[in-house]
């Protein structure tokens, strides 16, 4: 198993995305893995934490990291191993989800972040909210966007079982054209071209190709016992929990229904339908994102 870095050329031609570059080192079986994250706004107030998953990268969150800062708070978006700027592996099968929910665990504590309101899309949810569960002391609200905790007890539906086909399938996995056909607003190509940057070839695809693999299907999974047992954590969960699902999101569609019956802090908020957004709704509707996780505030 070897580590793989980026060319820092990979990246050079990138717009809007003028953020200061960060790294911090995780230590692996298989080495030191280097976590990269943008770091903007005050160090003394609240943190945002945005967490991407499934095939982007920080980019995903460009629209957010200003206004957030300008409405006087701190901002931080890494990108998951095998994402983005972070360094990757070059076998897939060095990817599980319970070596992801580890490695920023060790992340996250390594950057000693607190009062954290955390916002998770995708595998963003899948990961944070065993953040989370694993910190409760260092989240003060939730924010959960077309992602679930699965545990595996009931079937994923035939959304994701189609888009596990493709991924799994597909001999030309374009990470940008995946990110462009989950999103409803037209895509530039100087944006696809962005959410290509990282992969500049099939070696570096590696974690995009595991992930559909990774999502707890059935209690053979080897995350079914951690997420039961982080589900009876959230079961408890008083504090803030907000939903801001997309209407035209096929594969998560009626997932936050889960959020809302089980989990005490989601009961007394007025969750939020972004309408006309896709799956990826950061590209579609930023400002409405944006909006949702200044309700909290």
């Amino acid at each position: 198993m070897e580590i793989i870095k980026n060319d820092p050329q990979d990246f050079e031609n990138l717009k809007h995305w003028d953020y200061k570059p960060n790294f911090v080192p995780v230590n692996t079986e298989y080495g030191d893995i280097n976590i990269h994250y943008v770091d903007e706004g005050s160090k003394n107030k609240n943190t945002v934490l945005l967490l991407h998953g499934e095939p982007t990268w920080g980019y995903l969150y460009r629209n957010f990291i200003d206004p957030l800062v300008n409405n006087g708070l701190r901002v931080v978006v890494p990108d998951l191993p095998g994402f983005g700027k972070s360094d990757k592996l070059s076998q897939r099968e060095g990817y599980t989800y319970e070596k992801y929910v580890s490695w920023m665990d060790t992340w996250l504590n390594k950057l000693d972040l607190n009062n954290i309101t955390i916002f998770g899309q995708d595998w963003g949810g899948l990961i944070g909210l065993r953040l989370v569960v694993n910190n409760l002391n260092r989240f003060d609200n939730i924010v959960m966007s077309n992602t679930g905790l699965p545990t595996g007890k009931t079937p994923l539906g035939e959304a994701f079982e189609s888009w596990k086909n493709y991924s799994q399938t597909v001999e030309n996995f374009h990470i940008g054209g995946v990110v462009k056909g989950g999103s409803v607003s037209e895509m530039s190509q100087e944006t696809i071209d962005a959410y290509n940057s990282p992969f500049p070839d099939d070696s570096y695809k590696e974690a995009a190709r595991q992930f559909p693999l990774l999502v707890p299907d059935s209690v053979d999974n080897p995350s079914y016992e951690h997420n039961v047992k982080a589900w009876e954590v959230l079961k408890q969960w008083d504090k803030p929990f907000l939903c801001a699902f997309s209407d035209k999101d096929h594969i998560f569609k009626g997932v936050e229904n889960s959020f809302i019956k089980y989990v005490p802090g989601a009961k007394n908020l007025k969750h939020i339908e972004i309408k006309d957004a896709g799956h990826f709704l950061q590209e579609d509707k930023p400002d409405e994102c944006v909006n949702a996780i200044l309700t909290l505030f």
